[in-house]
């Protein structure tokens, strides 16, 4: 891909200033490696906007990939600007300017010009060397604080652009193509990353095809997910929804005791979710299945809850209905199970005529994951047994 690039006009010389030969040559030399860092500059992004950089989704920061590559191009001439205009563009640092001025060291008033030949050649030197040094020192710094930024840059477009195909795969219901992804991204730093692996990850116990240990399998390592998405940003609300749900799952493999000993921890998650993120109906609906099973917690549930908490947590069906409700209302049809569970709550309430409105309803709703059609076959026999 071709670059234009028009070099900067070099400043105008002030009246009577010289360059010796030394001078001269030196400046020459920062020219030639000025213009090969300018083509080392258009030469690392080219290949990169070949691969498609310039044209892609908007990473979190703002702005697209076009203007990220030419971003990294204009930084990279920046730091090559100063040598491609040759001698001129540097001659400022070592001109003798008219009237004797001391501002060049081959200037007559440089102090170095009253000693003798031997001694100013000497100090001529060892400043053009030193100078050189500085400047290539300098240059590739420059350069190493380009490469590194541009290496995160593209860091962070990848990960949006995993991101997105997540997403996409999670609306279409490719619950196993979504794990494939995913998994491959399970050492990452990034919350959003981990807490949709664990998402994934349940989601793929939950299918009627996955045996029995990979279920237990995947239970746990979903947790490991959520857990570690919480390490990593402890205010992504999304992250403790997630770490309360993975953490009630692993309680179906610990027994009764653990699942209840944990009912607090993870009631606490969820409300620290909605304080995040007041307006997430799923996390909503979730305090409304906290409420729903203790409302209807069998007794010796209840008996062994005594044992584990000095005061037994504990609800009733028209909380949980208030909770459901909340959801519904935060975003309307917005979950399957949330209209279930409006029904069932309904008719532990004994109210038929509105638990018939929204088994209907769940009945109904349009089965986009494996959850769905269970949704609408519980509604089914629900609706059969009113």
């Amino acid at each position: 891909m071709a670059h234009a690039h028009t070099p900067l006009p070099p400043p105008p010389r002030p009246a009577g200033a010289r360059l010796g030969p030394g001078g001269r040559q030196w400046l020459a030399r920062g020219a030639a490696a000025g213009r090969r860092g300018e083509r080392a500059a258009v030469a690392l992004v080219s290949p990169l906007t070949r691969a498609g950089l310039r044209d892609g989704p908007v990473p979190r920061a703002g702005g697209g990939r076009r203007w990220v590559a030419k971003t990294v191009v204009m930084a990279a001439l920046a730091v090559a600007r100063p040598f491609c205009g040759g001698p001129a563009c540097l001659g400022r640092l070592l001109r003798r300017p008219a009237g004797g001025a001391t501002s060049g060291p081959w200037g007559r008033g440089w102090p170095g010009a009253r000693r003798g030949a031997g001694e100013s050649e000497v100090l001529r030197k060892s400043l053009q060397r030193g100078l050189l040094l500085s400047t290539g020192a300098f240059f590739f710094y420059e350069a190493h604080k380009l490469i590194s930024g541009f290496v995160e840059v593209h860091a962070s477009f990848k990960v949006e652009e995993v991101i997105e195909q997540a997403d996409y795969l999670y609306g279409s219901g490719e619950t196993e193509k979504l794990y494939r992804l995913l998994i491959q991204h399970k050492n990452s730093d990034d919350a959003e990353l981990l807490w949709r692996l664990a998402r994934a990850s349940r989601d793929l116990a939950q299918l009627s095809s996955t045996s029995a240990e990979e279920k237990r399998q995947l239970a746990y390592e979903a947790l490991e997910c959520a857990k570690k998405a919480l390490e990593k940003n402890e205010s992504n609300f999304a992250a403790h929804k997630w770490y309360g749900i993975c953490l009630s799952d692993v309680g179906d493999f610990e027994g009764i005791k653990t699942k209840i000993g944990n009912a607090i921890v993870i009631k606490e998650h969820f409300q620290r979710a909605i304080e995040l993120n007041p307006k997430d109906a799923t996390t909503i609906h979730l305090i409304g299945i906290w409420c729903y099973s203790f409302a209807e917690m069998p007794w010796y549930q209840r008996k062994i809850a005594a044992t584990l908490f000095a005061t037994p947590p504990t609800s009733t069906f028209q909380e949980a209905l208030r909770y459901f409700h909340m959801a519904e209302e935060a975003d309307p049809n917005f979950y399957s199970k949330n209209l279930l569970f409006l029904g069932k709550t309904y008719l532990k309430l004994n109210n038929k005529k509105m638990a018939l409105l929204w088994l209907s309803k769940a009945k109904e709703y349009p089965a986009h994951t494996e959850e769905d059609k269970q949704v609408q076959k519980e509604a089914l026999e629900l609706l059969n047994s009113i």
